[in-house]
């Protein structure tokens, strides 16, 4: 039991400073954009082109994690997400430079938090598998928060390049920590090669695939809100009044580290009231909170603040449930595999929810920008039927 919960505070904390890299960039996005005089369009992009590098480099590290010890693809990616992310810091000086090292930050960085879902769910049981991804989902909640929290302090007192170089070196430890304080189980069975790094029988599960579909527009929401909330918030007139440069990103940060108590309360219910269940109504009330979000920039502060911080909580509910999900729905030798296209297929819509957003917000504002989020709670809904469906019709694997 006390080997159980040190592999998962480790790779949790792994997690954490490497998610500190995959934020930093939209803590300082007002700074960014106006420095280099970036268009709505052109900032969603330098933060969607970090989601493709990630896509890209996602199944091959799902494949080596099923393959190999999932800690030396974590140690890796860690070290590789660092790296350009630094040097983000150091010379990016437009649209194309940044876009390039942001990618390569994104590619690195798929090493860490899928291998991870793998390490740990070898060495947690079904019964208390959600609770245990739900902490660990967790913590990409708060790491991303409080990369907004930590950016926007140094930016508010230096500036956004040392933002951005504090908020990424914390990654250079996660090698001597994974690979120093743990190793793997015991009884982990790795996969073969008989069908490349692409298992096609993956293709062939009905609610492997529907969990994929739930997923992909749990990230369309998700992303979209965490890319613009910032921006959203500064120009808001509540925020405005305050004539405050901290306090906007605080509150963002407050709202992605609630993120994290939503993760948690999702894993652990769906442990006691099923996966289904928990999954539909955090979509449902995300849903509801962002068709409307666009239309509160006017409300007193501490109001705003407050249904802010619900957002948080309610918009990661069906996070970690559809992650737990597919760990047991899939042979346990394929996780990884699983878990990576999972991501490879959820997180495309990271790509296109920001740009999407930025074309809405360039032309008819917030309150139309927001809906565009809505739609996908929307079509996870729908995808959480669909599953349903499947599940009383299912043949075994």
């Amino acid at each position: 039991m006390r080997e159980r919960q040190q592999v998962l505070i480790v790779a949790s904390t792994s997690l954490f400073f490497s998610v500190l890299v995959w934020f930093n960039y939209s803590a300082v996005l007002p700074l960014i954009v106006e420095e280099w005089g970036l268009t709505g369009t052109e900032a969603g992009v330098v933060f969607g082109t970090f989601q493709a590098g990630y896509l890209v480099a996602i199944v091959p590290a799902g494949w080596l994690a099923d393959r190999y010890s999932p800690r030396w693809v974590i140690a890796v990616g860690a070290t590789g997400t660092a790296a350009p992310s630094l040097a983000f810091a150091a010379l990016a000086d437009g649209l194309l430079s940044g876009t390039l090292l942001r990618f390569l930050s994104g590619a690195f960085v798929a090493g860490v938090y899928v291998p991870g879902m793998r390490f740990v769910s070898e060495w947690f049981p079904e019964a208390v598998r959600g609770r245990a991804l739900g902490l660990y989902v967790g913590t990409f909640s708060v790491g991303s928060g409080l990369s907004f929290v930590f950016a926007t302090v140094a930016a508010e007192a230096v500036d956004w390049r040392l933002a951005i170089a504090l908020t990424s070196v914390g990654a250079l430890f996660v090698a001597p920590l994974i690979l120093g304080l743990t190793r793997d189980h015991p009884a982990r069975e790795e996969s073969d090669t008989s069908d490349g790094v692409l298992d096609r029988s993956l293709l062939r599960n009905r609610e492997f695939l529907c969990a994929v579909s739930i997923y992909s527009w749990h990230n369309w929401e998700l992303f979209g809100i965490r890319n613009w909330l910032l921006a959203f918030l500064v120009a808001a007139p509540a925020f405005a009044a305050t004539d405050s440069a901290v306090l906007p990103g605080l509150v963002v940060g407050a709202m992605i580290v609630m993120s994290g108590v939503g993760n948690a309360a999702g894993g652990w219910l769906s442990d006691r009231v099923g996966r289904k269940r928990t999954i539909a109504t955090g979509l449902a009330a995300s849903a509801s909170l962002s068709a409307v979000f666009g239309l509160l920039g006017d409300l007193r502060l501490a109001v705003l603040i407050a249904i802010t911080l619900g957002y948080g909580v309610v918009i990661s509910l069906d996070s970690a449930p559809t992650s737990t999900l597919v760990t047991e729905v899939v042979d346990d030798r394929r996780v990884g595999t699983a878990l990576s296209l999972q991501s490879l297929v959820g997180f495309s819509t990271t790509v296109v929810s920001p740009v999407v957003f930025g074309l809405a917000l360039d032309r008819a504002g917030y309150a139309a920008a927001f809906p565009t989020l809505a739609a996908g709670a929307l079509l996870g809904l729908l995808s959480v039927g669909a599953l349903a469906v499947v599940q009383r019709t299912r043949a075994p694997y």
